[in-house]
C-alpha cells in the first residue's frame, strides 16, 4: 500500500480524534443502534479531549440527516477528523467482534486502517458465459468485504449460434464446428476488451467466474500478462443472492491466498534487506528512520496495532514510504525496509551515534 495519499492528513491541526466503527449484521434497529454507539464513541472521544467543533463534524459525517444508518451500520466506518473537520470518512469492515475504538492523539491512529488496506486486492472479475461477460473492478479485503467500484458489460463478437446440436450426422458437426468458431470469436472479443481494462484499471489480479464454457473460452484468449495473475471463482455467475454470496466468498479466499504469497515476499525482502544492513525494527528505530527519509517499506505485525505506531507511521507517511502486513509476528511489533543504512539513534553532540539500524541474527 503506498502511504503518500495519507500524507495530507498529517498536516493538520492536532488534536486528532480517530473512531473505528466495526460493520454489523444486518438489522431492523440498525438506525437507533448506529445512535448508541455513536454516543458512546463521541462520549469517550470528549474524556480524551476532542474539541466539540471535531465531535460535531464527525457526528455529521456519521449520521448525516439521520434518515437511513442501515449503510453505516453495516459498511462499518472509519473517520479521522482534527480539531475541527472531518479528514478521512471510509468505510471499515473489521472483523466482527472487533468492536468500536476511539481516540484522541496527536497524530491520527491509522493502524487498524493500514493492515487493512495492505491485505486488501484489486480485482478485475470477469463473469463470463459464451456469448458476453460482465466485468466488474472491485476491491476485496482479506476475510473482510467486497466492494464493487465499477462493472461493465461486454458483448462477444460473434455471429451466429453458441448452441450445438445433439447428433452427430455430417450436417451437425459442421453445425458444432461453427457454434465453436462463435464462442471463440466471442471470448477473443471479450479478451481484448479485458485487456484494455486492464490496462487502466490495474488490477492485483483478474478473476474469471461464471459458465464453464465460456469462462474456459475466455481464458485460452487471454494475452499472457493476464492469464498469470488469472485465478478462477468456482462459483457465482447467476444475479442471485445466493450466487453472489457465493462469488463472494470465493473472492475472498482468492485475496486471502494472494495476501499469504504478498507476506512471504515481504518476508523475502526483509531478509535480504537485513543482511545488508538496511533494516529497523521496534518503533523508536523505525520512526528514526523514517524522520531521516530512509524508510522504504514499512512493515506491519498482522496480530495488532503497537503501542506507539501512530508517530512511526506519520513518519513513514511523510516520506512516501509503502505499507506491508507482515506474514509472522515481528520483534517490537514493528519494522521497515530501508533505502540506505541508517543511525539507530539520533546524532548527539560527538556526531553520529556508531550503532547502525539492523535486525538481530535468527529474526524469522
Amino acid at each position: 500500500m503506498h502511504l503518500a495519499p495519507l500524507k495530507p492528513l498529517y498536516e493538520k491541526t492536532a488534536p486528532y480524534s480517530t473512531i473505528y466503527l466495526e460493520a454489523r449484521s444486518p438489522a431492523e434497529d440498525a438506525d437507533h443502534q448506529v445512535r448508541l454507539r455513536w454516543d458512546d464513541l463521541r462520549g469517550r472521544l470528549a474524556d480524551q479531549g476532542a474539541p466539540e467543533a471535531a465531535l460535531d463534524a464527525m457526528q455529521q459525517a456519521l449520521l448525516g440527516d439521520g434518515d437511513d444508518l442501515t449503510e453505516v451500520h453495516t459498511d462499518g466506518r472509519v473517520l479521522v477528523a482534527d480539531a475541527e473537520s472531518v479528514l478521512l470518512d471510509e468505510a471499515w469492515d473489521a472483523a466482527l467482534g472487533d468492536g468500536d475504538a476511539a481516540h484522541v492523539s496527536q497524530v491520527p491512529e491509522l493502524g487498524a486502517y493500514v493492515r487493512e488496506r495492505a491485505t486488501s486486492a484489486r480485482l478485475l472479475v470477469v463473469i463470463a458465459d459464451q456469448e458476453e461477460a460482465t466485468v466488474r473492478r472491485t476491491l476485496v479485503s482479506e476475510g473482510l468485504h467486497t466492494d464493487a467500484e465499477a462493472e461493465v458489460d461486454v458483448e462477444g463478437p460473434g455471429r451466429g449460434s453458441v448452441h450445438k446440436p445433439r447428433e452427430g450426422a455430417f450436417s451437425h458437426l459442421e453445425i458444432q464446428r461453427r457454434a465453436d468458431e462463435v464462442v471463440k470469436q466471442n471470448a477473443r472479443g471479450i479478451a481484448e476488451r479485458v485487456d484494455r481494462l486492464a490496462r487502466r484499471w490495474k488490477p492485483d489480479a483478474v478473476v474469471l467466474a461464471g459458465e464453464i464454457q465460456g469462462r474456459t473460452a475466455l481464458s485460452d484468449e487471454l494475452p499472457t500478462a493476464l492469464a498469470e495473475i488469472t485465478h478462477v471463482a468456482e462459483h457465482g455467475g447467476t444475479q442471485d443472492s445466493g450466487a453472489e454470496e457465493a462469488l463472494a466468498q470465493d473472492l475472498r479466499e482468492i485475496v486471502a491466498g494472494l495476501s499469504a504469497e504478498d507476506a512471504q515476499d515481504w518476508t523475502g525482502k526483509f531478509e535480504e534487506a537485513k543482511a545488508h544492513g538496511r533494516a529497523a525494527e521496534g518503533v523508536d528505530a523505525v520512526r528514526l528512520a523514517a524522520e531521516m527519509g530512509a524508510v522504504d517499506t514499512l512493515l506491519l505485525s498482522r496480530d495488532g496495532v503497537v503501542d506507539g505506531e501512530g508517530p512511526a507511521l506519520a513518519a513513514s507517511a511523510r516520506v512516501d514510504a509503502d505499507a506491508a502486513v507482515a506474514e509472522k509476528e515481528l520483534p517490537g511489533g514493528i519494522a521497515a525496509i530501508l533505502r540506505f543504512e541508517a543511525p539507530e539513534r539520533s546524532p548527539g553532540p560527538d556526531g553520529p551515534h556508531p550503532h547502525r539500524v539492523a535486525a538481530p541474527s535468527g529474526f524469522w
